[in-house]
């Protein structure tokens, strides 16, 4: 008799125990409806559901193992749709920042290879929105942080670079200028980036050049080849080349002095009064030489605008016919 009662109560938790199963399963297919309803109008509503979905059918067991499954593949794609949300719509960097992290921790959670690349490509522009952003208002010390974070992710991130060589340029340190523009040029494409190339290349030579001036203004001339070399790794110059005569005439090397203005000469293609600063120094170079009478001529062709009368002196001096 014991038995028979025993029997008859498990048959009926067992009833009991499909039908409630039966319920909660019913009710995570609901809430999972309720997910798929909001995923092309409520991103953020069809996040909490599928992430409800997940919370229920751990506490139902088996029966919602399927539904788990589908609510796992759909989010990684719905937190990078937020993120990519942000970004199109130019939202703060920093809520762009804060949906990307989100969606590529939310990828690698749920095992989504992909979202959490495109996701780390949605940082990476959030994190140079950032440093733009910083940058424009001045704040360099920001800015480095920020393009540092970008570059962290992707070291190939040629805008960065160029743009912490900018920072570097207009803090006046040379030697990071140059190793930052340096990386910045290693990394183009000959072809497809010979317009940034020549930009950089531009930019470098004119700051090295005006560093080079400025050292051989206060007779710092060894200093002042060392800028004007690192100037000339950028490209030729007629201006460059002039200061290099300059330089050399001034420390007696008269030899390259000559061999630098003549170089200026031949890049200038204006008129005598153009061509007058590098005939003067073409002329101090002949001097240094002995070429008295090929000084003489050089220093004839140099009577124009701001080197006239100092040519005209030195004529004079040399007794020129």
């Amino acid at each position: 008799m014991k038995t028979k009662i025993l029997v008859s109560i498990a048959c009926i938790l067992a009833l009991y125990g499909l039908n409630l199963n039966g319920q909660d399963r019913n009710e995570v297919i609901a809430v999972y409806n309720e997910g798929a309803k909001a995923m092309q109008t409520d991103v953020p509503a069809a996040i909490a559901a599928f992430e409800k979905v997940i919370t229920l059918s751990d506490q139902v067991g088996e029966t919602t193992n399927d539904l788990k499954q589908k609510a796992v593949q759909v989010l990684p794609g719905l937190y990078y749709k937020l993120a990519a949300t942000a970004y199109n719509e130019k939202k703060p960097a920093s809520e762009i920042i804060a949906a990307s992290k989100l969606a590529g921790a939310m990828a690698e959670k749920y095992g989504s290879k992909n979202h959490g690349e495109n996701s780390k490509k949605i940082l990476v522009n959030g994190y140079y929105k950032l440093a733009t952003d910083y940058f424009s208002a001045n704040d360099y010390d920001n800015a480095m942080l920020a393009f540092d974070s970008v570059l962290a992710l992707n070291s190939d991130h040629i805008a960065s670079i160029y743009n912490k060589a900018l920072i570097y340029r207009n803090r006046d340190e040379a030697d990071s200028y140059e190793q930052t523009v340096d990386l910045f040029l290693g990394k183009l494409d000959p072809e497809k980036d010979a317009d940034k190339a020549t930009q950089a290349k531009g930019s470098a030579l004119e700051y090295f050049r005006a560093a080079g001036s400025k050292a051989n203004s206060a007779n710092n001339l060894d200093e002042a080849l060392i800028l004007l070399t690192k100037a000339a790794k950028y490209g030729d110059d007629k201006t460059l080349f002039y200061f290099f005569a300059d330089v050399h005439n001034k420390k007696s090397n008269f030899t390259e002095g000559a061999a630098y203005a003549q170089k200026g000469l031949d890049l200038e293609t204006g008129d005598a009064e153009a061509k007058a600063m590098f005939y003067y120094q073409l002329a101090v170079a002949q001097v240094g030489q002995g070429n008295t009478a090929a000084a003489c001529e050089s220093f004839k062709n140099a009577q124009y605008g701001p080197f006239a009368e100092a040519a005209k002196a030195q004529r004079t001096n040399l007794k020129c016919e």
